[in-house]
């Protein structure tokens, strides 16, 4: 190799290939970086579509674990709720005296708390005849 000014001179021939290599690798990796994007898009676009029918998958398992949403509980709770207050504060201020007005609140609780025991006792009822209380 000749020396031009301090430079390595490499001539023609070694210049070409040198420049055609150079070329051949800027080829082969613009061809390697669009594949790669390519391979973006469509993974992008297959993970999207995955994500969707994962979803509905999810959305489905939960529809058939747990059922549709019902709300009668609730409902019946907040309407028990309602009447107990209505209940409640049309005794207050009704017009009786309060002794009065306490022991009829006592006497209805109490009601109803033998009534509520009589239905979930666990003793055994005899079955009924049809000549009780004659």
């Amino acid at each position: 190799m000749a020396t031009l000014s301090g430079l390595d001179y490499i001539g023609p021939a070694a210049h070409n290939r040198r420049y055609f290599v150079n070329k051949l690798l800027r080829s082969l990796l613009k061809a390697g970086v669009y594949f790669l994007e390519q391979s973006d898009r469509n993974t992008a676009d297959m993970a999207d579509r995955v994500k969707d029918r994962v979803q509905n998958l999810s959305r489905r398992a939960g529809h058939a674990i747990y059922g549709q949403e019902d709300h009668t509980v609730r409902n019946a709770i907040s309407f028990a709720a309602g009447i107990g207050l209505g209940i409640g504060v049309g005794m207050l201020l009704a017009p009786s005296p309060g002794e009065e007005t306490r022991s009829s609140i006592v006497g209805k609780v109490h009601n109803f708390g033998e009534k509520v025991r009589e239905r979930f006792s666990p003793e055994v009822k005899k079955p009924a005849t049809g000549t009780e209380g004659m």
